[in-house]
């Protein structure tokens, strides 16, 4: 890395990003490539307009949501210290980076449950969220095929609470935790969504695996359960856990969905907008 960093300070820093981007997407298909072809739910493969579209979504969802977010939640931590007792703050400031990262875990995970859970619930966030259930293959990169602005919004409901009571702030020092916990979620999320048939016998109930996440992409009978990103304990707490041990029959959702991704990105928006380029999911 040291042989490349003159290089890399002498781009810009969107170019930066993109080829670190890059880095780490040859880095998760050799590991997930060879672990869903020899240990597969099911021996599928993605089309290859659906390959093409998750690559996209790869990029967008790894650059887009950090600049859409970086304004109201430095707005909502501005906020938060003139709203809030000053003791909150400076008691979060004080505690040690373990104890923040795992009141920050749990409190990042509820957020979250309650941002995805509305997505289901809510018609006008499930028309972008359904983007995300349109797959029919399960493998690691459904975990960013997501609209845009599905993203943003779970992802603000995830970090909102952090900045609202001082586990996170607008500072470089404030943003570590929450930075921490969205790379910790990405990796774990490209491994719930992928197609490795992996089972963590009594730990399932603790800590989320593909197929937890798996039933929560099923077809029809289960959709609206195993909300939680990382931890089922939350869905056991609001009542929508389900985990048996058989895996799901299928995948995707009964309405139509653009095959496109420009369709995918603007059909929620304006409904009706791309009709020639769907197909039944």
């Amino acid at each position: 890395m040291s042989l490349l960093q003159p290089l890399l300070d002498h781009l810009p820093g969107f170019l930066v990003d993109v080829l670190r981007l890059c880095g780490w997407l040859v880095l998760l298909t050799v590991i997930f490539l060879p672990l869903e072809r020899w240990f597969a739910v099911r021996k599928a493969a993605p089309q290859r307009h659906d390959l093409f579209a998750d690559l996209a979504y790869y990029f967008i969802n790894s650059l887009l949501p950090a600049f859409a977010l970086a304004l109201p939640l430095a707005f909502l931590a501005g906020a938060a210290r003139y709203l809030l007792p000053a003791a909150l703050p400076a008691f979060m400031a004080e505690l040690p980076l373990v104890a923040k990262m795992l009141l920050a875990f749990v409190i990042g995970e509820i957020g979250y449950y309650w941002g995805h859970r509305l997505s289901h619930e809510l018609p006008w966030l499930w028309r972008f969220h359904a983007v995300h259930h349109s797959a029919e293959h399960m493998y690691f990169l459904v975990n960013t095929r997501a609209h845009p602005v599905d993203m943003v919004v779970t992802r603000l409901f995830s970090m909102a609470p952090l900045y609202a009571i001082g586990l996170a702030g607008a500072t470089a020092a404030g943003s570590v935790t929450p930075a921490l916990l969205v790379v910790l979620g990405t990796l774990w999320g490209f491994f719930i969504h992928s197609n490795f048939r992996v089972r963590i016998p009594g730990f399932e109930w603790i800590i989320s695996t593909p197929l937890f996440h798996h039933w929560h992409h099923t077809r029809v009978d289960h959709i609206n359960r195993n909300y939680a990103s990382m931890l089922p304990l939350v869905d056991r707490l609001f009542g929508t856990l389900h985990l048996p041990s058989a895996w799901p029959a299928d995948y995707g959702i009964e309405a139509a969905t653009p095959k496109t991704l420009r369709g995918q990105l603007l059909d929620p928006i304006f409904p009706g907008a791309a009709t020639e380029n769907r197909s039944q999911a």
